[in-house]
């Protein structure tokens, strides 16, 4: 747990939107009512002051500082534009401070609160927010000291009330400077959060993209030279280890690894505007084939062109294995259904079918075709998979993607 006050790091979080922003909105508040409350003391007490117009002047000035704070703190600001407009707020609630001396007669601290009143504390609590808990601590300090000399230069003693104001406006200095400092904390993690995000769908991305070219050759390579032998079965060897490595630096079961490439590639984003859109359907027909049948429905089936783009390797990655795995004679069927909120795209074949645990097995050897060239596409486009298969049976592998 941190115990260091924020400091510049609270400074550049308080420079911009954010975790944040909440305490500007609350201190403004707070400045407001304590506006309010200022006024009505000195509305109260005018008996006592010997300057009026001297002392709504400095309540004037309290006035428009408020309504500047408000704006000037919530806009995005660099950090020495940010600690400029501290040095200007707190030199004005010292200023209006000590302005009390000069228009009030001695009797007004008598019956109440320098002019500031709970005023002041807006300046103690933005000091907090952006230096951290010792800089709310020197700010209430520096009050109390100025609360003596104003009330010493009127001629009047010291009570207990001016001890007990510098111990409440610490107490509530270091409570917001505590919280400031965790929400600097909490939004930094947020956005290392983000990035790492950012950064995992695209190492999952480009590792779909391998395991649809890169690998499938690889492994076809490895096949062919151990059925041809001789120096080819050699080439064959070569390929299979290098078809390992490249399994296991794009394996993501362990978490581990920065990513590949960085935040904001991913196809997936949209652009400015209505995106793009593609008939599914027609897509999907350009797979038909002697050994492929296709049903779709005589309408279009429109779908982001992403979306149709994912579903369609994913179709691709089914047919794939269907190549691999499966006879020469075996027949596919490709079914589209249009549901309204959902699309189904199922893929069914009349093949040897595979055990209930293959797939998982097929994982744990770093086999990850189903997992992330098909699973991981529908799963990353909001939707679900669902491989029904057993030996003898074919299989079978519905996708459904929420429009």
């Amino acid at each position: 747990m941190p115990t260091a006050s924020a400091g510049p790091a609270a400074a550049g979080a308080a420079a911009r939107p954010g975790f944040t922003a909440p305490l500007w909105r609350a201190i403004a508040v707070f400045r407001v009512a304590s506006l309010v409350y200022a006024v009505v003391l000195v509305v109260q007490h005018r008996d006592l002051l010997a300057h009026p117009l001297g002392a709504f002047g400095v309540l004037a000035v309290m006035a428009a500082w408020t309504a500047g704070s408000a704006y000037l703190y919530a806009r995005p600001n660099p950090p020495r534009r940010t600690w400029a407009l501290l040095a200007a707020d707190l030199a004005l609630a010292f200023g209006c401070l000590a302005g009390t001396a000069l228009v009030v007669e001695p009797g007004y601290l008598r019956m109440g609160p320098p002019l500031t009143t709970t005023w002041f504390a807006g300046a103690a609590l933005a000091a907090a927010v952006i230096g951290g808990r010792r800089w709310a601590l020197g700010v209430a300090l520096a009050h109390g000291v100025a609360d003596i000399c104003v009330r010493l230069s009127l001629g009047l003693t010291i009570t207990a009330a001016v001890p007990r104001g510098v111990a409440l406006l610490m107490l509530a200095g270091y409570a917001v400077g505590y919280m400031a400092n965790y929400a600097h904390l909490a939004e930094r993690r947020f956005t290392e959060a983000v990035e790492l995000a950012a950064r995992t769908r695209e190492r999952e991305r480009l590792a779909r993209s391998i395991h649809d070219s890169v690998l499938q050759v690889l492994a076809l390579v490895q096949r062919r030279g151990a059925e041809a032998g001789g120096e080819a079965a050699e080439l064959g060897r070569l390929a299979g280890e290098q078809e390992a490595k490249l399994r296991a630096l794009i394996d993501l079961r362990d978490g581990a690894g920065t990513g590949i490439g960085g935040p904001g590639s991913d196809g997936a984003a949209g652009g400015i505007g209505t995106p793009a859109t593609e008939d599914l359907a027609a897509r999907l027909r350009a797979r038909a084939s002697a050994r492929v049948s296709v049903s779709a429905p005589a309408t279009e089936v429109r779908l982001p062109q992403h979306t149709a783009a994912e579903i369609d390797s994913a179709v691709g990655e089914a047919l794939a294995n269907v190549d691999r795995h499966c006879p020469d004679d075996t027949r596919v069927w490709l079914l589209v259904e249009d549901e309204g909120d959902t699309v189904a795209v199922t893929v069914r074949d009349d093949g040897p079918g595979m055990a209930e645990d293959r797939l998982a097995q097929a994982c744990a050897e770093g086999r990850m075709g189903v997992a992330h060239s098909i699973r991981g596409r529908i799963t990353d486009l909001g939707g679900t998979t669902m491989v029904t298969t057993a030996p003898g049976q074919g299989t079978e592998i519905e996708l459904r993607v929420p429009r």
